[in-house]
């Protein structure tokens, strides 16, 4: 018995990252993946089972994941990105949900043939969204404008709003109140929810906030008293009202990433690790329960039951709560076209299923198939076809392959130069004002800051880069600044110019490689002997590699009297050279190189 848990447990993680892996290689929504693994891992080769193996801890489990969850999507929300559309995320979450939660008890009553209080009740679960499914998405569509911002802010804050009102519903449902019981249920229920989440988020922001500014809790210690005081904040929450424990997590994300008192960025960047485990180990866990008999027994009713939350509920609620607002047509149809069904719909609809059908009511049984073929049906419509809508639309963003240089004297400016006019974005950031001057002057995208300062890391235009060049004259602030903006650069894209010691050896011989970049363009290229043969009358060119004039002959004419910096792909993409590649740019590529003069 002991070894199948060890089996299944060990099944869970595996399929759950490794999904997220593949799914990154091969350019595709991770959820899509996700659901087939738990698939796969459960009612087809039965190597999880979920009920088995968590017992009565199943949905406490997932139901405190969820809480960390949307703690983590909450310290993304920054209330400055929202400015001018606060009234549309406000309307999407009250006014939208509304509509969402009347079309689908409809269609849940008229289409799938629930009775009333059934289908009150799935209308009002499938009110929810969640970070779990709309994050992913918004990352592999990467949606200009402020669709990106609404989606997400509204993803979030709608998972406690939701399960709420679900919550409500199926308490009234299983207290068979008459009409006017049943309206005060419904408003003290509400009411309880908001003072105790508020309540708990608040004071579990503020704990947190003290004990970091007092410095009350050594460095490997905070994470862990983070999560200690999430998981303690959605406990003491639910104890007092069920599923306030949503609202307090994620409030107490919010109050966090918009305070100014303590730094709360390596928490945010342990928070992203954990959630991405718990969100492809719930995802695999619950895909794994389902029972594939009901949900073929479900019939043409419940795809015509998705279709009308798709193209009937979304559009409608959109549309109630964009009128009036400055959003664009094509960003009103895009917000229309994105609406998800994820892990607390899912981990709801399961847990009312089996209290219903303790309780003896008809239809319940549906509950749980009928849910997982919205979120499977939602997932794959929208994660199959967001990003070719957004691209219709002139919303899609290309692949971050614009470049951040730090360091903005005449010669990194000549560097930057010659990549804006490749067609690449560029930005160049420095704390000395006469160099940003300058690099304004000549054209050039350039922000006067400190890169290892706090707001360096909040610059919007960081969205467009996917690079970063450390190219200031001090080998230290290199290194600095290659570990500061780990947070939002794959290491494999942060370069540093290499450095040699007072005695000739390199400093990435005697320097832990951790704590540096990859060094840049060759190991002889550092800041002093780029410096020199730019004074020297040295230019950055552009070279297009033809048949007749390919790397081999590229190499041949120039030698050592060019310093070949960056390859450019027939699609747009960006290369680097560094120390430790081995690039041979082919015929059709572009090299940018560094030319002495003749």
């Amino acid at each position: 018995m002991g070894e199948d848990a060890l089996v299944s447990l060990a099944s869970i993680v595996v399929l759950g990252i490794g999904a997220q892996w593949f799914a990154w290689r091969v350019g595709l929504p991770s959820i899509l993946l996700l659901l087939l693994a738990g698939f796969m891992a459960g009612p087809v080769t039965g190597l999880v089972d979920p009920d088995h193996l968590l017992g009565d801890t199943l949905f406490p489990v997932v139901s405190v994941s969820v809480g960390v969850i949307l703690f983590e999507g909450g310290l993304t929300l920054r209330l400055n990105e929202i400015e001018g559309v606060r009234r549309v995320i406000f309307r999407l979450i009250s006014v939208g949900m509304l509509v969402t939660w009347a079309v689908g008890a409809l269609g849940a009553y008229f289409v799938v043939g629930l009775n009333f209080e059934l289908s009150m009740l799935i209308g009002a679960i499938f009110t929810v969204s969640g970070p779990t499914v709309v994050v992913p998405l918004l990352h592999h569509v990467r949606p200009g404008g402020q669709t990106g911002s609404i989606l997400k802010w509204e993803g979030i804050l709608i998972d406690p709003v939701g399960a709420t009102l679900a919550v409500l519903v199926f308490e009234i449902i299983l207290a068979e109140q008459v009409e006017g019981a049943a309206a005060a249920s419904l408003i003290t229920g509400l009411v309880k929810t908001v003072l105790f989440g508020s309540m708990f988020g608040i004071l579990g922001a503020y704990i947190l906030i003290q004990v970091l500014k007092r410095y009350w809790v050594p460095e490997h210690l905070q994470n862990p008293v983070t999560v200690m005081l999430i998981v303690g904040a959605f406990a003491l929450s639910n104890e007092l009202q069920t599923e306030s424990g949503l609202l307090a997590t994620t409030l107490m994300g919010v109050i966090l990433a918009n305070q100014r008192q303590v730094s709360v960025r390596h928490i945010s960047q342990f928070k992203e690790d954990l959630g991405v485990l718990l969100l492809s180990s719930l995802f695999v866990v619950l895909a794994a329960r389902l029972d594939l008999d009901a949900l073929s027994n479900l019939g043409v009713r419940a795809l015509v039951f998705l279709g009308v939350l798709i193209f009937v509920a979304r559009p409608l609620a959109v549309y109630v709560s964009t009128v009036g607002s400055k959003l664009g047509r094509n960003e009103r149809v895009f917000l229309a076209w994105l609406a998800p069904r994820g892990i607390v719909a899912v981990s709801v609809a399961s847990l009312f299923a089996l209290e219903l059908e303790e309780a003896g009511y008809h239809g319940a049984e549906k509950l749980v198939p009928l849910t997982f073929l919205v979120v499977v049906g939602t997932v794959a419509t929208y994660g199959l076809t967001a990003r070719n809508v957004a691209g219709r639309l002139g919303l899609a963003q290309p692949p971050a392959e614009g470049v951040l240089i730090v360091g903005a004297q005449s010669w990194a400016q000549a560097i930057a130069g010659a990549l804006q006019e490749a067609g690449h974005d560029v930005l160049l950031m420095d704390n000395n004002w006469n160099n940003i001057s300058a690099a304004q002057q000549a054209g050039l995208l350039a922000v006067h800051t400190n890169a290892l300062a706090e707001e360096a890391l909040d610059e919007p235009d960081l969205n467009r880069m996917g690079h970063l060049l450390a190219l200031t004259a001090n080998d230290e602030i290199n290194s600095l600044v290659a570990l500061r903006f780990s947070e939002v650069f794959a290491r494999s894209r942060i370069y540093q110019l290499p450095a040699h010691c007072a005695d000739g050896t390199r400093r990435d011989e005697v320097v832990d490689r951790r704590l540096c970049g990859r060094c840049l363009f060759s190991p002889e290229a550092t800041f002093d002997t780029l410096g020199k043969r730019f004074a020297a009358g040295g230019t950055v060119k552009t070279i297009l590699l033809t048949a007749e004039f390919d790397y081999a002959a590229f190499r041949q004419q120039h030698g050592d009297s060019a310093l070949p910096l960056f390859v450019i792909h027939e699609a747009g993409s960006l290369t680097v050279f560094t120390v430790d590649n081995h690039v041979t740019p082919r015929v059709g590529q572009t090299v940018i190189a560094l030319f002495d003069p003749r």
